[in-house]
């Protein structure tokens, strides 16, 4: 489904437990290295909560969303001390494959217009949640704040996505159709990077408007 079979959140969730392991260094990568934005979280978590509940990962579903959510807070920090430390220097690397200045820039938008509530909002965001720990960081964020709101953000996404995952994995017509439902939920994670840029183009032809 994804191209890259090593990346396919189904085939990562049909490895029993190394397949949790897995989702969590993925969570880790994808919450506190830069690189790491493209990865599936939201639909491998949503795929992780779809294991456990038809058994194919047989961990309790209270240590698995515990493990999750440890990985994505871990992540977190390591972005949050990453700008920390580098500071604007963080973003002065020219675009690549892997890395865009323009997703910088959102990061930046974002924090702005929601401010602190940002740190808890971007989990539920694809690419907001990989570079919004390092904006904080680099905009000097106390240490303390960040954590607090981090990890009302961490434990609402980590736990929350698998445990809809969970539950909705006792329905028959979801296990019988995982590929529709996966694509549909990634469509759905996406909305909110749509709202924000079509937010971003009103706020820019009404400043055109007034010139």
């Amino acid at each position: 489904m994804f191209g890259i079979s090593w990346l396919n959140p189904e085939t990562i969730t049909t490895l029993g437990t190394l397949g949790l392991f897995i989702s969590c260094a993925m969570v880790y990568a994808e919450t506190g290295l830069l690189v790491g934005f493209f990865l599936p979280g939201d639909s491998l978590l949503f795929l992780v909560g779809l294991a456990l509940a038809t058994n194919v990962i047989q961990v309790p579903i209270a240590l698995a969303c515990l493990l999750i959510s440890l990985s994505g807070l871990a992540g977190d920090q390591t972005g949050y001390w990453l700008g920390r430390r580098l500071g604007a220097a963080v973003f002065n690397k020219p675009n690549s494959k892997f890395f865009s200045t323009k997703n910088v820039e959102r990061a930046h938008e974002f924090f702005e217009h929601y401010g602190s509530k940002a740190v808890i909002l971007a989990h539920f965001v694809p690419i907001m949640r990989t570079f919004i720990p390092v904006a904080a960081g680099v905009g000097q964020m106390s240490w303390r704040k960040f954590t607090t709101y981090n990890v009302i953000g961490v434990i609402g996404w980590g736990t929350g996505v698998t445990l809809l995952g969970y539950f909705l994995g006792g329905v028959q017509i979801v296990r019988d159709h995982v590929s529709f439902v996966t694509i549909a939920f990634i469509v759905l994670s996406f909305i909110p990077i749509a709202l924000e840029a079509l937010r971003a183009r009103k706020q820019i032809a009404a400043k055109r408007a007034k010139r």
